[in-house]
């Protein structure tokens, strides 16, 4: 197999020796199906009955060996919140304008391709840039503290504090689980972007805490990089789950036999857009005090504000 076709598959000459006897571009296929569940943080079950699609034909798919329909992985996209060509990794061969980007972008390290998404976002007015703003945002899984430190932060700076799921309760008139059980999770996303839309207008000033699944949605996520200072908080998955367990929630692992495996995954899908954060901190490191003063001071040099 070529190299082109290997870089488009999302392939190395060397993962393929890992899987000899299966066709690399469904071993690359099932990958992408695994890291989109996993950033947003639905289990395998979740997607099955979403994309009306069986539990052990999704399982196939996602271990590479799975001979999907166009018509299954049209179901599995419409599940996952994505085109169908993010799902088979096709969208930069669309136009010849897509294909003349691609070429200027390949082998681009991260830090040149962020460049590029924060120069692209100012040229279109549309977001993506990083900002140093009174407006800050705490993002990660449950179970970091972004409630707790993010409360205390505001009383700190004098600022509202602004628990965005709240907000999108609000909007709908129910529960989290309710919208997510009721409406589905592409309703939950039009809410979610629609609370932190708000919370921008009238917020100049604020500490918000997010959702952790915000980073599912390339758009909601680029509005709040530009409209906020973004703050990820860390923890270790076991720390996670602690925690979580600990205030009786266990969404969206609740009827998972595997939770720490599947917060795992959740971790792993999604760090890499916690990363784009301006700053972090590890919460699993010391206790809420310690780490209150540490995500305060750093909060206040980004600000220029006294410590």
């Amino acid at each position: 197999m070529s190299s082109t076709i290997l870089q488009e598959s999302g392939l190395t000459p060397g993962r393929i020796v890992e899987n000899p006897d299966k066709n690399p571009f469904l071993v690359a296929l099932g990958e992408r199906v695994r890291a989109l569940r996993s950033r947003r943080g639905m289990t395998r079950k979740a997607v099955s009955v979403a994309a009306n699609v069986s539990e052990r034909h999704l399982a196939n798919l996602e271990y590479g060996e799975g001979n999907a329909s166009i018509l299954v992985l049209l179901q599995v996209a419409g599940a996952l919140q994505c085109s169908l060509a993010e799902l088979i990794g096709d969208v930069t061969t669309s136009s010849p304008e897509w294909l003349l980007i691609r070429e200027l972008l390949e082998s681009r390290s991260e830090p040149d391709l962020r460049r590029v998404r924060q120069a692209i976002g100012e040229l279109l007015g549309t977001g993506g840039g990083a900002t140093v703003s009174p407006r800050i945002a705490l993002v990660g899984l449950r179970g970091a503290g972004k409630s707790t430190l993010g409360q205390m932060l505001a009383d700190d700076l004098g600022f509202p504090f602004v628990e965005l799921s709240r907000e999108i309760e609000k909007f709908a008139g129910c529960s989290v689980s309710e919208i997510q059980a009721l409406y589905g999770q592409n309703a939950y996303r039009r809410y979610e972007r629609r609370a932190l839309e708000e919370a921008i207008q009238i917020y100049p000033e604020a500490v918000i805490a997010t959702p952790g699944g915000i980073v599912s949605d390339a758009a909601t996520f680029n509005q709040l990089l530009t409209h906020c200072t973004t703050v990820w908080l860390q923890a270790d998955p076991e720390d996670h789950m602690k925690r979580v367990l600990a205030q009786g929630d266990t969404r969206p692992m609740a009827a998972s036999k595997e939770a720490m495996e599947d917060l795992r995954g959740i971790l792993a899908g999604r760090a890499a857009f916690y990363s784009k954060a301006q700053l972090s901190l590890d919460t699993s490191a010391q206790a809420v005090e310690p780490s209150f003063v540490l995500l305060r001071q750093r909060v206040r040099e980004a600000l220029q504000l006294p410590l």
